[in-house]
């Protein structure tokens, strides 16, 4: 688990816990260990991990760190664009890099990264972040293409979820009633929503799933009510 100190991340690293796995958690603030669960602190974007030390196998990896920039295209800076790629793509990249060796020797490995439904739908002044989860979705498909059939790669693709990095979109009732009324079952997400997906597309009830962007949002992408 990259990324577990809080939203998304920590409820996948709770239902994955819940169902008797172990789990090794990475974040830049670290979170309360014991039992199944490792927590490491570090900062996996500014610098990659390789798990090696701390075990000889990966069954799964799930990479959470992302962004929501939304920013008129006018006013959007290089290092805008540059921070998006980084923390969303190239950390992702990187790290499932430096962790390939274990995931190869892993039971029925899994790679679980996070898109976001803005990549499927046009929307207004998301095109930094559209541009990297785009670029997250490109390499879903081609490394579940090159790692096939060994490790299956897939990612989950939320609409707008209630966690503290969308704090901002949420933060009084008049943004809660417009975020839910343009959703078909109106209503925002959940951490648990999204991250129940991401449980299943890596754990064994998935293991014909690979090159796979599962949209989590609530109709989105697909209805029009």
């Amino acid at each position: 688990m990259i990324g577990d100190s809080r939203g998304i991340g920590a409820e996948v690293r709770d239902q994955l816990l819940a169902a008797g796995h172990q789990v090794i958690g990475i974040s830049r603030t670290g979170a309360t260990a014991g039992g199944n669960y490792t927590s490491i602190t570090q900062d996996v974007v500014a610098e990659p991990i390789d798990l090696s030390e701390y075990t000889d196998q990966l069954d799964g990896l799930v990479y959470c760190p992302g962004t929501i920039n939304l920013k008129p295209f006018s006013s959007l800076k290089p290092e805008d664009v540059l921070n998006d790629l980084q923390v969303n793509y190239i950390g992702a990249f990187q790290n499932i890099q430096k962790n390939f060796r274990l995931l190869r020797k892993g039971n029925d490995p899994a790679v679980v990264l996070f898109s976001t439904v803005a990549v499927k739908n046009g929307m207004a002044f998301h095109s930094s972040i559209s541009g990297a989860k785009a670029a997250v979705e490109g390499l879903t498909k081609s490394l579940a293409a090159e790692f096939a059939p060994k490790i299956r790669v897939n990612a989950v693709a939320p609409s707008l979820t209630d966690t503290s990095l969308a704090e901002a979109l949420l933060n009084n009732e008049k943004k809660q009633e417009s975020a839910k009324d343009r959703h078909p079952m109106k209503r925002f997400g959940e951490a648990a929503d999204v991250a129940r997906v991401a449980s299943f597309l890596v754990g064994d009830e998935s293991s014909w799933m690979t090159g796979q962007i599962i949209g989590v949002d609530g109709g989105l992408s697909t209805l029009k009510v």
